[in-house]
């Protein structure tokens, strides 16, 4: 039997091949939308590449598909919460007379064939590698089912760490938190009826800038109430797990109290010498900032995910606090620094950069190291 392929479906493969298993790119679904593909990969400068097998026979035709394009690119950068977006426009099949329109954002290539996608200056800049990857011209049928195997193994690999990560786990550290906080709470509601371990172990500027710095650490387990105990638990109770199931315990367990603590030294900067703060809302919002930080990342994935609950639970919270009085607003924003700023120093899956981490690192720490001075200076 004699398979043939037709030359554009032939550089089609090959350049998706290419982008899906040397740069990390994966397809995007879009309906309604005929001999076209759309790949992202939003740690890349160009987050996204368009691939147009339609024919563009005149310039009216190439600003119509240009538009197109072009607004296809705001819906996803729109449901990504991406603050810039850059596509890599190819053209496959375009005529003779029509001009490249230079726009905005977008980097538009004709390619009719593989040499014109190889040796392009843009694609050079951004895709170093693609001068030395196995592009040739020549049109193998047993080369073509090779590609589309290795595409496969690609996906499927990208799949499984996926799975990996979003699988579920037994929230074992979250659980142990919230029995902790409780039997603290139970503990003090008997045997502290005066108030006297309370005063010692809460947190308090005067105090803290004293020397006991432990009160920046046990604060934490501490609750006003059954109510204020309650709101805490439930909270960590619906958070935790999503946490922990993504950082695993190790980086849940540093996420958790590395934001209390940040959050009890903004309490100390920022609320008036005489007052005492408790509880794990600073470590709680923590949490929230580490899911925010994840959820950005896997924007892809999580499509609106980010946008439509993480955002508007977090910005809930805090808006709650400026209306409820005695709510320690300060430590809620410290703790979520702290949450984000401890997300980007550990990583993330397999999305983390080093970079990222460097930076976060060193915030992190001339963020505690400031915030203390302030402490030790106010």
């Amino acid at each position: 039997m004699n398979f043939k392929i037709n030359k554009k479906d032939d550089i089609v493969l090959k350049i998706l091949h290419y982008f899906i298993t040397e740069e990390d790119y994966k397809p995007v679904i879009i309906n309604g939308l005929d001999n076209e593909i759309w790949l992202e990969n939003m740690e890349n400068d160009l987050k996204l590449i368009r691939i147009n097998n339609n024919y563009i026979h005149n310039d009216e035709q190439l600003k119509n598909d240009m538009f197109k394009a072009k607004s296809i690119m705001r819906s996803i950068k729109k449901s990504t919460l991406s603050f810039n977006m850059n596509m890599l426009n190819l053209l496959l099949d375009t005529g003779d007379a029509v001009s490249m329109i230079d726009t905005k954002n977008v980097e538009t290539i004709k390619v009719n064939k593989l040499a014109d996608f190889k040796k392009n200056k843009v694609v050079s800049e951004f895709f170093p590698k693609v001068k030395t990857a196995q592009l040739s011209e020549k049109t193998d049928p047993i080369e073509f089912f090779k590609l589309t195997e290795d595409m496969n193994e690609k996906t499927i690999k990208n799949e499984k760490k996926l799975a990996k990560i979003f699988s579920q786990k037994k929230p074992t550290i979250t659980y142990l938190l919230i029995v902790i906080n409780i039997m603290v709470y139970l503990f003090m509601a008997l045997y502290d009826r005066t108030g006297e371990l309370a005063f010692m172990f809460a947190n308090n500027y005067l105090f803290v800038k004293s020397g006991e710095f432990y009160r920046l650490f046990t604060s934490m387990f501490m609750h006003a109430d059954i109510i204020h105990l309650a709101f805490n638990m439930y909270a960590l109770y619906i958070i935790g797990p999503q946490v922990e199931r993504y950082y695993g315990k190790l980086r849940f367990s540093l996420i958790y109290f590395v934001s209390g603590l940040l959050g009890a030294l903004f309490s100390c900067v920022f609320m008036s010498a005489n007052s005492y703060s408790i509880g794990a809302s600073g470590a709680i919002f923590g949490l929230l900032g580490s899911i925010a930080y994840f959820t950005y990342y896997y924007r892809a994935t999580l499509q609106g995910f980010l946008h439509s609950q993480i955002v508007p639970v977090i910005l809930a919270n805090l808006c709650l606090g400026l209306f409820i009085p005695n709510i320690d607003m300060s430590g809620h924003i410290g703790g979520l620094i702290g949450g984000i700023l401890m997300s980007m120093a550990i990583g993330i899956g397999d999305k983390g950069r080093r970079k990222d981490e460097i930076n976060g690192i060193i915030v992190l720490v001339l963020m505690f190291i400031f915030m203390t001075y302030m402490v030790i200076i106010k």
